[in-house]
């Protein structure tokens, strides 16, 4: 033979010991290595014990018939190919067997070299099988390892990116570094893909990317903004939407989404567009919530911190028209969290 068949273990299944035998001696005769089963229970028994290639299997036997172990194998040892024998010379049973993952069908009586010739196929069938998706394994392992390799280096470019806000002031290097943590925390528990909520990590860092654009004069204010300050400082949106226009990134897609609608409404009543419920992205609404939590409970150079659970009071009576009740209450349950996060990333001037 061209493979070495001593290394293909075969299990032979038939209620009638005779016929077993004569199966096992003229696979055997081949190189094989044979164990013999006369009843599907039995059969199951072996296969929990040891390792096999290959079942040649017949179909009418007391107890479960060889469909019945077919239908088991498959569904716990999908490597191991099957071969039916039956006395029935029945088209229906047959298809049923193939349709069910048998690799061959064979009718008693039968010439040993039939059954020789069929559990040499259905090995060789096998092993390519098992070939094919040992390669697609390896192909989709080699493409896992590449995406992560793309994605680091996206990610390095939006952090590169975003410590230009640093620059600005302390107090906004470390508020952009928690919302990107927080941001993960809230979008698993709202049930995101994984890549999902790695890209919401990086983006969300990017939500005031404009403000680069703001002058120190309004952004470093200490007294209130005028009426047209205010209305330079909501630029920022568009000015940050504006830097991550252009990108078939879905990371920077996503940024984009967030810069731009972070300060939308639920009620419609945000800006820059007036955006209402869930016309704005989800991404951008998470950012909304957390956001406005962060800059509530730390100081800022135009007031002091609010008590954390005060915080969440004045937030709470904002539910349904600054913030999607649904993410909220999401909000409300990462909140510990969220807390462990906010004590460990603290601002410069806190310290």
């Amino acid at each position: 033979m061209s493979r070495d068949a001593s290394t293909e273990k075969i299990l032979v299944v038939d209620d009638e010991p005779l016929i077993s035998d004569i199966i096992a001696k003229a696979l055997e005769t081949e190189g094989y290595s044979c164990d013999i089963s006369h009843s599907a229970e039995e059969a199951l028994e072996r296969l929990e014990q040891g390792s096999y290639s290959l079942i040649v299997s017949d179909i009418m036997m007391p107890g479960k018939s060889g469909i019945e172990l077919l239908t088991t194998v498959k569904s716990l040892y999908e490597n191991i190919a099957v071969i039916m024998v039956t006395a029935v010379d029945d088209r229906k049973t047959a298809l049923k067997a193939l349709q069910l993952g048998a690799y061959g069908y064979v009718i008693k009586p039968f010439d040993l070299n039939e059954i020789i010739l069929s559990a040499v196929n259905a090995l060789e069938r096998r092993r390519l099988a098992m070939q094919s998706k040992q390669y697609e394994n390896q192909l989709e392992n080699e493409v896992k390892r590449r995406t992560a390799q793309i994605f680091l280096r996206e990610e390095e470019i939006c952090l590169r990116l975003t410590s230009a806000c640093e620059y600005r002031d302390e107090e906004t290097g470390s508020h952009i570094r928690r919302l990107g943590l927080y941001a993960a925390v809230l979008a698993e528990e709202l049930g995101w893909t994984s890549q999902a909520v790695d890209e919401v990590r990086i983006a969300a860092p990017m939500h005031d990317i404009g403000k680069i654009g703001i002058s120190d004069n309004i952004l470093l204010k200490t007294g209130k903004l005028t009426d047209e300050e205010f209305e330079t400082i909501k630029r920022h949106t568009e000015m940050g939407a504006k830097i991550l226009t252009g990108s078939n990134i879905s990371l920077l897609k996503m940024a984009k989404d967030i810069a731009l609608n972070h300060h939308e409404k639920f009620d419609g009543s945000g800006y820059p567009n007036g955006l209402k419920g869930t016309e704005i992205p989800e991404s951008a609404r998470l950012v909304s919530v957390l956001d406005v939590y962060d800059a509530l409970v730390h100081k800022r150079i135009y007031r002091t911190a609010v008590p954390e659970d005060e915080a969440i009071e004045m937030m709470s009576e904002n539910v349904g028209t600054h913030f999607d009740p649904e993410i909220y209450e999401a909000f409300k349950k990462v909140l510990p969290a969220l807390t462990q996060i906010r004590m460990q990333v603290k601002d410069e001037i806190e310290e």
